[in-house]
């Protein structure tokens, strides 16, 4: 049986009605990386601070802005070297792109009615950077404004709630097994990985063209 008829066969009594993508890696990219979060630690680690395990999730489950986040560490940032990593901050999110099969993959998507949200782990900044190359989106589930990360169902729950759709009958996709197949799946939402280096498993997806025929494949008679 190929990958789109056990698909098809398995959403036949569920029809889908919306699309929750994850961000980075899946719809967005970031084109010259400058990680100003991380220099805001590393400055915090000359100071003496000893790095927690829940920095980063700390960071993307609070609306902080750089210095928001630098009071919560206790790191004292002189106001030029946080003018400096603000900058930083603010060349990274300017070079954040969409990956074109993403753009031709929503459109179509909305275009045949289904509606289509965002689900991601970040931090406040690139929020707007989302929302700024995908405007339009019936929800946008980002973890700092929900206060928990993927895979924690309540990210999801947050998202279907706004969405108005049951689970079964929503399709997730992004770059990550943990959060964007397998904690939907457990959730009831079909999950899917998307793998683009064309490397793993048969049922990973390539790119979002391929994920996009799978949906309109789902939904024919």
């Amino acid at each position: 049986m190929s990958i789109k008829n056990a698909i098809r066969g398995s959403v036949r009594m569920s029809h889908v009605q919306a699309v929750i993508f994850d961000a980075f890696g899946t719809i967005i990219r970031i084109e010259n990386a400058r990680h100003p979060f991380r220099q805001l630690l590393k400055l915090g680690i000359a100071q003496g601070r000893r790095p927690r395990p829940d920095d980063a999730s700390a960071l993307m489950s609070h609306p902080w802005s750089l210095a928001q986040a630098a009071d919560h560490f206790g790191i004292d940032v002189p106001p030029t070297e946080l003018a400096r990593i603000e900058s930083e901050l603010d060349a990274e999110l300017a070079g954040i792109q969409p990956f074109t099969d993403a753009l031709s993959c929503i459109e179509a998507l909305q275009a045949r009615g289904l509606k289509v949200a965002v689900c991601s782990n970040l931090a406040r900044p690139y929020g707007a950077a989302v929302k700024r190359i995908f405007p339009g989106l019936e929800s946008y589930g980002f973890s700092y404004e929900i206060g928990t990360l993927k895979p924690d169902r309540r990210i999801y729950d947050a998202v279907l709630t706004e969405l108005a759709v049951d689970a079964c009958k929503v399709w997730m996709i992004g770059d990550s097994q943990r959060c964007d197949r397998d904690g939907p799946i457990a959730l009831g939402i079909k999950g899917h990985y998307l793998n683009r280096t064309g490397a793993g498993s048969p049922s990973d997806f390539r790119d979002l063209m391929a994920f996009k025929h799978c949906v309109f494949e789902s939904r024919s008679p």
